[in-house]
């Protein structure tokens, strides 16, 4: 099995793709970022991606994205340190397969891997009681722009980005504040984050 392993955290890649490796018939591929993972994704055939949810350049979330709208083979599972409910439901709705938390034995992420190849769904039954909460209030656009504006950039930079017009950037922000009833565009772009929604 072709395992491309998107972690950040180079102490994490690294143990991971070594316990990874002990499996017969694993082979890994490690990407330092989201970034490097996206180019690999669209240059190699993977069975399976293992991703961290939260990375630069391009989070776990948006590589299964790009799985999915390609209509890749690869399977997808994400592992994260963050139990957040919104994770989940963004994650199911890309095509994830597997959702598990970092502290899980590898035994089960191996299991989880085995099952997620044999097209069965695996959630980390904690992140799963947790999703059942509160649903997500943001839309896509005002997603991206409250992402942006956590980056430090400013309204005209997320509209050059976004390819819209100024005033719709702000327009994004002001609804995602208001959604989330928060003071300011940095108080949204912490309240979404905590709740996994950014």
């Amino acid at each position: 099995m072709n395992i491309l392993l998107a972690e950040d955290q180079a102490m994490v890649r690294t143990a991971l793709a070594s316990l990874l490796r002990l499996e017969a018939g694993f082979e890994v591929t490690e990407a330092a970022d989201g970034t490097a993972a996206l180019a690999l994704l669209k240059n190699q055939g993977f069975d399976l991606l293992l991703s961290d949810i939260e990375m630069p350049g391009c989070s776990g979330i948006e590589l299964a994205q790009h799985v999915q709208q390609q209509q890749l083979p690869t399977k997808v599972v994400i592992i994260t340190t963050f139990g957040r409910a919104g994770y989940v439901k963004r994650a199911m709705d890309a095509g994830v397969g597997g959702f598990l938390l970092k502290d899980a034995p590898v035994e089960q992420l191996v299991q989880a891997i085995q099952q997620v190849m044999a097209g069965k769904k695996v959630v980390d039954s904690e992140l799963l009681l947790n999703s059942l909460g509160e649903q997500d209030p943001l839309s896509e656009k005002e997603r991206q722009a409250l992402r942006l504006a956590s980056e430090g950039k400013s309204t005209s930079e997320i509209a050059a980005e976004l390819y819209i017009a100024e005033g719709t950037a702000r327009n994004y922000l002001s609804e995602a504040i208001s959604k989330l009833h928060a003071a300011n565009r940095i108080d949204a772009a912490r309240i979404a984050r905590q709740k996994g929604w950014l």
